[in-house]
């Protein structure tokens, strides 16, 4: 398998991973593992939100969905982080929409117990509070690059992302959702992946991707993939 980038551990999720061990151990009670299989809607937009999530792999899209039915990736969550950062912010509710993209496995806890955590202001508050300015920052850079860059390296910054937070080569990811994240209509995500195929990059057959070259897919993605990953770090240590 190709050299994974610094936020994946397998089966665990970063933020959990840096909490002090008894700090984990009283918190583990509160926390139930969960799958989330392909299209799973963890909260609706503008709906209430039950749980947070902590990913340990696979994708958790943040969508926005407008009139007419057209919708549009705003942010990715993998094991770096935490599905539900509008509860820590204090409101009960979010415009958009968190679904699971790439198939995986997430811890989850009651948004009561996770509000409880968060008035005392423990370990568990610094990180959130972190990784809520990394998730800020990603969303920032997304926004630019999405007016800045070409299809192919928005595709590749995406893709490596994605790699990152999965931790196998291989996984499953639809032609519908890579267009609902470039913004793009499917034939172009045809395109853009005959493209990558062809230069040795991927492969990418009825849904199932495979990263065939990750030193590659660096060299063609745009700056804004190492920008967050770096920003992550620094935030998160």
């Amino acid at each position: 398998m190709a050299e994974l980038r610094r936020i994946h551990v397998l089966g665990q999720n970063r933020l959990l991973a840096s909490l002090p061990r008894n700090e984990y151990r009283r918190l583990h009670p509160h926390l139930e593992r969960v799958s989330l299989p392909l299209r799973d809607i963890l909260y609706e937009a503008n709906g209430p939100i039950p749980h947070v999530f902590f990913p340990l792999n696979g994708v958790v899209s943040l969508v926005i969905v407008m009139e007419g039915g057209f919708s549009l990736e705003v942010g990715t969550i993998g094991n770096e982080g935490m599905v539900g950062t509008p509860v820590f912010l204090g409101s009960d509710s979010s415009p958009t929409r968190a679904i699971s993209q790439v198939p995986g496995e997430a811890l989850r806890m009651e948004t009561k117990v996770f509000e409880e955590e968060m008035k005392r202001g423990g370990p568990l508050y610094g990180l959130v509070q972190r990784y809520t300015q990394a998730m800020i920052n990603q969303i920032s850079q997304s926004t630019v690059c999405n007016h800045r860059h070409s299809v192919e390296k928005r595709m590749c910054r995406w893709l490596l992302m994605s790699h990152d937070r999965v931790g196998i080569d291989e996984f499953l990811l639809t032609q519908e959702f890579l267009a609902q994240m470039l913004g793009v209509r499917r034939p172009t995500v045809t395109a853009v992946a005959g493209i990558l195929q062809k230069a040795g990059l991927i492969s990418y057959h009825r849904g199932r991707l495979t990263v065939l070259d990750r030193k590659g897919l660096e060299g063609a993605s745009c700056e804004c993939y190492e920008v967050v990953a770096k920003e992550l770090d620094r935030l998160l240590g």
